[in-house]
């Protein structure tokens, strides 16, 4: 699950309207409506892409000037990217050769043989 917060503005003439609006929009939870036109919302999400289509429909409701992601935090993503780099060597394997140092030539990428 994915949870973000959003802050959304709009004229403050309009902003009755646009919190109604998000309201029956169904995507996220209202936290603070500031008289000058702004909307503090959390949206929750299976993943990501999720947590972009709402954000998505928040930005395009009538009367929204922009509607911007603030702060998102996933926690089954972040034990993926774990999960992935702890499955990476520690160290290159070109790295543990006693190779002198002028013999090393340098492309970018440490983990392609070069010598």
């Amino acid at each position: 699950m994915t949870l973000s917060s959003c802050v959304i503005r709009c004229n403050p003439k309009d902003l009755e309207r646009v919190k109604k609006g998000v309201e029956e929009a169904n995507v996220c939870d209202i936290h603070i409506v500031d008289e000058s036109g702004y909307i503090v919302v959390t949206i929750e999400g299976k993943d990501t892409a999720e947590e972009i289509k709402k954000l998505k429909t928040l930005q395009f409701l009538d009367g929204v000037l922009s509607a911007d992601l603030i702060y998102s935090y996933s926690e089954e993503e972040l034990e993926a990217l774990r999960e992935d780099l702890d499955m990476q060597a520690e160290v290159p394997e070109i790295l543990e050769k006693d190779v002198p140092a002028e013999q090393i030539v340098y492309h970018g990428d440490l983990k392609k043989k070069y010598i």
